[in-house]
């Protein structure tokens, strides 16, 4: 991170983007920046003081039949079934670092919801709507944006749907 001419602190590119979209977006919230890395779930709520479920974590697979990044935004608290998103999406694999941030603009542990380089295939984990306010990443494992579950429908157009491993 570095300063910029008038010594403000100029944050990194992604978390711009991400600040720059909510903005366009008129959303009421400017995302936050963490003193200490969030690159888990457990991490994110911890330094938010919130319950691990109110993170928004997202997933990248890969789809096989196109190579199209899939971007599963779920509960922190909550295991993205494979099987039930390759169903919805078609068979996936595994997405690697590069994939991710090639795909996303983001690195893994700060990918955000929305403002991708290129626009991903994107559901969102119906476990998400037990909570009035969730947060997700904002382009940076050390940035943050608070929101509800109806807006991050609004704000991707995903659908919702049953992504997760039965608990």
């Amino acid at each position: 991170m570095s300063s910029g001419p008038t010594g403000d602190v100029v944050r990194p590119e992604g978390f711009q983007r991400v600040a720059q979209a909510l903005r366009a977006l008129a959303h009421p919230h400017e995302p936050v920046w963490l003193e200490v890395a969030a690159r888990t779930s457990q991490e994110a709520a911890d330094a938010l003081g919130v319950l691990v479920g109110q993170i928004a974590k997202s997933v990248i697979f890969r789809r096989r039949a196109d190579d199209q990044a899939v971007l599963v935004i779920a509960s922190g608290d909550r295991r993205v079934d494979e099987a039930k998103v390759g169903a919805i999406t078609g068979a996936l694999k595994r997405a690697d670092a590069d994939f991710v941030k090639a795909r996303t603009g983001f690195a893994i542990g700060g990918v955000a919801p929305l403002a991708h380089s290129a626009p991903p295939v994107t559901l969102i984990d119906r476990e998400l709507f037990r909570f009035a306010e969730i947060w997700a990443a904002a382009g940076h494992p050390n940035g943050v944006f608070r929101l509800a579950p109806q807006d991050l429908e609004r704000y991707t157009g995903a659908p919702v749907a049953d992504v997760v491993v039965a608990t």
